[in-house]
């Protein structure tokens, strides 16, 4: 395949962007809290990274562990916050109690985003109904892709999921680029690549000795080589 697939990386500072953009990724998600799967992270923080790197870096807007959007004034005066601080792509998903897509938050936030590209986090993999979700988010300004591995349960249950959405890519919901991530393997590499995905996300697997260590420049640029020779 000619086209370079996008890998994504998860960051918490910017020690861990400088790695990763040494390594090969494409992207940043950029999070705290990696305990609550990933939480918004510090005005701070966000200024230092995007001083650090020149790739692009997606903010997450999620305030609580969980998929409903909690505080919702709060979370969009800190999104404002973020893009004073040249925050300019997010990372964001609710749900409601059952487990349709919360699509007042989400257009509340889009709001204030005005523009700005953003993905639709893993919510979808809990969520009902995931073409309800999709569609019922079609048109929305800014949203360009959806990280999803296809279950709740990870890539290996998910993949005839991720299959099946990849081939109706450029329908009405399904124009978005599907980013592959949760539970994903240098083995599932091939067989997805082969399938036509194109978008890979990783948090762990940058980290061999796990979370409470830096990322490994060495292990993101694995991951290069392997989307790079498929």
């Amino acid at each position: 395949m000619s086209k370079r697939a996008v890998l994504e990386v998860i960051a918490l500072d910017a020690e861990d962007a400088v790695a990763a953009q040494a390594g090969g990724a494409d992207r940043l998600e950029l999070v705290t809290d990696i305990a609550a799967d990933g939480l918004t992270p510090s005005t701070g923080t966000v200024a230092a990274v995007r001083a650090a790197v020149d790739i692009p870096v997606r903010v997450m807007l999620r305030l609580t562990d969980g998929f409903a959007a909690g505080d919702l004034d709060r979370l969009a005066g800190v999104a404002a916050e973020l893009r004073g601080v040249g925050a300019s792509e997010f990372v964001l998903g609710f749900l409601d109690a059952d487990g349709a897509v919360d699509l007042d938050a989400v257009e509340r936030l889009t709001s204030v985003l005005d523009g700005c590209r953003w993905t639709f986090h893993r919510a979808i993999d809990r969520a009902a109904d995931r073409d309800a979700l999709r569609k019922a988010l079609d048109g929305l300004p800014g949203l360009d892709t959806y990280l999803t591995a296809g279950s709740a349960a990870g890539v290996d249950e998910g993949l005839p999921v991720l299959l099946a959405e990849a081939a109706r890519g450029g329908e009405p919901g399904y124009e978005q680029q599907l980013l592959v991530g949760g539970g994903l393997t240098l083995a599932h590499v091939p067989y997805l690549r082969s399938a036509g995905l194109d978008a890979f996300h990783i948090g762990g697997a940058a980290r061999p000795q796990g979370w409470q260590h830096p990322l490994s420049q060495e292990s993101v640029a694995e991951w290069r080589r392997a989307l790079d020779e498929v």
